[in-house]
């Protein structure tokens, strides 16, 4: 085994994690998968996770302990806010050549636009935008489900079960959507308090797609959601715009579901990235990507 260095992306998202190994010359050797790994969410769960995939993927190129040192890893996390944070990924992978780590708007803002500047607007289980212009990061948006994430699938699928929740109460519309997750909880709706009180976002990210479903059907509960959470879309593509982003790109797993419902100047705005997150990181950490990876993945 040449002792060559390596360069290994990891994306480590709010619903799923992936990893991916490249070689000095950015040719792709192995990928894994896992599941969450918010550190915002559960620290020592989203390290376990990360460690898991990293195991993974080193193992499918037969490569040990001792192949550390060999090896740069570039983290994006879901959760990362500060440098505070970033430290402590750091300090949970001992050993290895080179150790970055980032959120990770950041990361598939880099992977977006093949490391040059240029924005990226992110709807997956959460939403952001981030915009980086003459070395200048800045994300928008975002915030937590709680408090931010208007044009995210949590959001739509937590605007799904509140609407749900007034159907069942006749305090609001019913649809097609609201008996979906009615039934889904059995038309009983403590038990919809109970898992609700416990769910996390990306539970609530589980109803995008019904919701996705039922509006392009004509269903007007659901299309009510999915124009309100392509409003926020847009709101952020303008601001990464605002910031001096000129090639602005849209990634995450609501993104093409809610391209329909984009106001038409957005939606002609928001481009395919040239790359995904793993490889972002990987660019984060010195890496390249060979030339036949440079269509996104």
């Amino acid at each position: 085994m040449s002792a060559a260095p390596l360069y290994l992306g990891v994306d480590g998202g709010a619903t799923r994690s992936r990893a991916r190994l490249r070689d000095a010359d950015g040719e792709a050797l192995a990928e894994a998968s896992g599941t969450a790994a918010n550190i915002h969410v559960d620290f020592d769960a989203a390290v376990a996770v990360l460690r898991a995939v990293v195991a993974e993927v080193m193992a499918k190129r037969g490569l040990a302990a001792a192949d550390r040192a060999r090896i740069a890893i570039g983290f994006g996390l879901a959760g990362i806010e500060d440098p505070s944070d970033a430290t402590q990924v750091v300090e949970a992978f001992p050993g290895f050549r080179l150790i970055r780590a980032a959120n990770d708007a950041v990361t598939a803002c880099i992977g977006a636009h093949a490391g040059a500047d240029g924005g990226l607007v992110i709807a997956g289980t959460g939403s952001a935008a981030i915009a980086r212009v003459n070395g200048k990061e800045t994300i928008i948006g975002g915030r937590g489900f709680t408090i931010g994430d208007g044009g995210s699938g949590s959001h739509i699928g937590l605007e799904a079960m509140r609407a749900a929740m007034r159907a069942f109460d006749r305090l609001g519309p019913k649809s097609a959507l609201t008996a979906d997750i009615i039934d889904r909880f059995g038309a009983d709706a403590v038990e919809m308090m109970r898992w609700a009180r416990h769910a996390a976002p990306g539970d609530f990210g589980a109803f995008a797609p019904t919701v996705f479903s039922r509006a392009a059907e004509g269903d007007p509960v659901a299309r009510k959601i999915a124009l309100r959470a392509a409003g926020a879309i847009g709101a952020l593509a303008r601001g990464a715009v605002a910031l001096g982003a000129e090639r602005v790109a849209l990634v995450g797993g609501a993104g093409d579901a809610l391209r329909p419902y984009l106001e038409p100047q957005i939606a002609a705005l928001l481009l395919a990235p040239l790359h995904d997150a793993c490889d972002g990181a990987i660019l984060l950490v010195g890496g390249v990507i060979a030339p036949q990876r440079e269509a996104a993945q």
